[in-house]
């Protein structure tokens, strides 16, 4: 757990308000990065003008987030059956492989 002497504050604009934010020191360009995100994120939705009021922007921003990484999610989960599936059958046919070899050695012993 991160303690409050390796924590740093940084200052991140998020649609032309500065916000003081502590974060783990060593992290501040990835918060940054999130802060940027987030902010692009808000402007889209404001731009889009059917939202109104910047805490509904957030709150819409937030669910828009947590739905790009849910998918993301759950993608990387597919992702890793496949992978693992295709480990599995390029496993089984090398035991087969392996077994019709050391088959025939012993046959020919």
């Amino acid at each position: 757990m991160s303690n409050v002497k390796d924590s740093k504050a940084i200052a991140v604009k998020i649609l032309s308000k500065e916000f003081q934010v502590t974060c783990p020191a060593g992290t501040e360009e990835q918060l940054h990065e999130a802060a940027f995100y987030l902010d692009q994120k808000m402007k889209e939705i404001r731009r889009s003008g059917r939202v109104i009021g910047l805490e509904r922007i957030a709150m819409m921003a937030a669910l828009n987030i947590s739905h790009e990484l849910l998918s993301f999610r759950q993608q990387k989960e597919a992702d890793a059956q496949t992978v693992n599936k295709r480990i599995q059958r390029l496993q089984n046919k090398i035991d087969t492989a392996l077994m019709v070899d050391t088959t025939s050695k012993n046959e020919k012993n």
